[in-house]
């Protein structure tokens, strides 16, 4: 039983499945794979469209025109069948793109939608002279233009308006030794000598003098010499002191209000006799040296 059950399905699996084609005869040798032909229809489908593409040939024939700068000439003219050619419907005239001419009788094309070629020649010329005689007039020489026609450059042969100091048989030729001689003493009589003087003095009241309180002290920044007494020294020193464009006003008020013994603003809070951010030792350093 399960035998002929094997043979029956094994008969209907043989049926189903399809022929496959093979050299043999009846049957056509294509030679081609699914969905292709063969290799000479392929061939021949590229010609074809090669030749529909370029207007009936493969390769334009010699002297033919691209129809995309002509818009009316046909594919395959030759490039003298289309000189002077018109647009069509409007005989003896060319539309451009840009500007439209018309066609004279001398044969120029003159353009009717814009500027002419002689007058655009014109502006040219004309504002080209204008830069010249600008640039003459700056320099006030006249402007040398490169030509053939122009003469040669001439060598310079006589230096007048040139020193020739240098030149000892030129100047020997000038003026003795004696000569000389006579021209440094009159140069030297001519000479005058200012002696120094002394400094002047300071008239009225200038003020304290930091420089010379910084030269007659001797202790450093921070040591204390003065007894300071009061309530928020710091905060007092920082809002006073900040009034001051710089170290060296301050320690001037300071001194000018009865520092460094007194400190009635609160600008010497540790006692030192220096007022603020003042500092003496730049001033004893630049004496020492």
């Amino acid at each position: 039983m399960r035998f002929s059950l094997c043979v029956t399905a094994l008969v209907g699996l043989t049926a189903c499945s399809p022929g496959i084609p093979d050299s043999g005869a009846g049957v056509p040798d294509s030679g081609a794979g699914v969905g292709f032909g063969t290799s000479e229809e392929y061939i021949a489908q590229q010609r074809a469209r090669d030749a529909a593409l370029s207007g009936g040939s493969a390769v334009p024939p010699a002297g033919a025109i691209s129809p995309e700068n002509h818009g009316q000439a046909t594919p395959g003219t030759p490039l003298s069948a289309t000189q002077g050619a018109t647009a069509p419907g409007t005989p003896g005239t060319v539309t451009s793109s840009t500007n439209t001419t018309r066609q004279t009788g001398s044969g120029a094309y003159t353009p009717t939608g814009g500027l002419s070629s002689a007058s655009t020649s014109d502006e040219i010329a004309r504002e080209t002279a204008a830069r010249l005689a600008e640039t003459s007039q700056n320099s006030g020489q006249q402007v040398v233009h490169a030509s053939p026609s122009n003469p040669a450059p001439q060598t310079v042969t006589s230096a007048g308006g040139i020193s020739n100091e240098n030149s000892f048989d030129a100047v020997g030729n000038a003026r003795s030794i004696q000569d000389d001689a006579e021209l440094i003493a009159q140069n030297r009589a001519q000479y005058q000598v200012v002696q120094p003087g002394a400094l002047p003095e300071r008239t009225g009241n200038a003020g304290p003098n930091i420089v010379q309180y910084a030269l007659e002290t001797s202790h450093p920044k921070g040591q204390q010499l003065y007894t300071r007494v009061g309530l928020n020294k710091q905060a007092k020193f920082q809002r006073n002191c900040a009034k001051y464009n710089s170290a060296d006003q301050a320690q001037t008020d300071f001194l000018a209000q009865g520092g460094p013994r007194r400190d009635r603003m609160g600008l010497d809070p540790d006692g030192d006799g220096y007022a603020c951010a003042w500092d003496p030792r730049p001033f004893r350093a630049a004496v020492r040296n």
